[in-house]
């Protein structure tokens, strides 16, 4: 009876050391980490994307790494590759085809940025002061002033929303093509040409283009406004990606903190104006 009584304390003993083990064993424990790819303008030339992770990571206990940063391209290849749960960029054939192509899920915008268009400071169009760009490019071409067609994709698919909308066939001489060196040398070209262009505000304002006698003439106007998505790495073309954490992000992009937040980031260095807009109408700057 003894030794049946040692055997079955034995037997009990490691029953309970297996059951301790166990959960350890059937739940492993939550990736805390997000990686993250983030376009140039969220984390290069400026911190938005760095004030809202401080924000996220306080709020659930998730990290935050960005492991890409740049133009759009870049991002993409890094979401193609596996290497990120999470990535935004402004919004495009190149975000459709990600989805399209599997790679990703739950495309969402979730910001936006101005579009402005400058010119010489004598406006040969009279066109200083517009709230319509639309109007402005109607103006632009009735007086055939200079215009510098920008081969920049962004810039570009806006430029012909635009025209659309103003009836006018963007040809003649004074339709002159982009033909700048290079990034720092775009306004330059611009101003040689005493021409106009459509561009992001950001990158004027903050003097990412350099220096430049161009001046605003046309802002402020919600029709010119690209929007930025979010979205997630597939969990079915990347079993190990965090797509739990990428939700999470994700999600709370467009939460009431985050949308407010944006609605007052950067007003102070860019004339009253965020430098990204929310998408939630209550938080909206027109």
């Amino acid at each position: 009876m003894f030794r049946f009584c040692i055997f079955f304390c034995s037997i009990l003993t490691a029953c309970q050391l297996f059951a301790a083990e166990a959960p350890d064993k059937a739940l492993p424990k939550e990736n805390k980490v997000v990686r993250a790819a983030i376009i140039g303008g969220m984390s290069i030339t400026t911190e938005l994307f760095a004030e809202i992770s401080k924000m996220f990571e306080a709020d659930t206990g998730y990290k935050v790494r960005v492991v890409a940063e740049g133009p759009r391209p870049g991002l993409a290849d890094a979401m193609r590759q596996g290497k990120v749960d999470f990535l935004t960029m402004h919004s495009g054939d190149i975000t459709t085809d990600l989805v399209a192509d599997g790679y990703a899920v739950n495309m969402r915008p979730w910001a936006k940025n101005d579009l402005i268009i400058i010119g010489p400071a004598s406006d040969p169009a009279r066109i200083a002061g517009y709230k319509d760009g639309a109007a402005a490019l109607k103006r632009i071409a009735e007086t055939e002033s200079n215009y510098v067609d920008l081969k920049g994709i962004g810039s570009r698919e806006l430029g012909n929303s635009l025209w659309k909308k103003a009836g006018v066939e963007r040809t003649g001489k004074w339709v002159i093509k982009d033909e700048s060196i290079d990034h720092d040398d775009l306004l330059g070209f611009v101003e040689r040409h005493n021409a106009y262009i459509i561009i992001g505000r950001l990158p004027v304002t903050t003097g990412k283009l350099g220096s430049h006698k161009l001046k605003i003439m046309v802002d402020r106007d919600p029709v010119m406004r690209r929007p930025y998505i979010a979205m997630e790495a597939s969990a079915e073309r990347f079993p190990d990606a965090n797509v739990k954490g990428a939700r999470a992000l994700s999600d709370y992009l467009l939460s009431d903190k985050v949308q407010g937040f944006m609605a007052r980031y950067g007003k102070e260095y860019n004339d009253g104006i965020p430098y990204f807009h929310p998408v939630k109408s209550a938080f909206e700057s027109h």
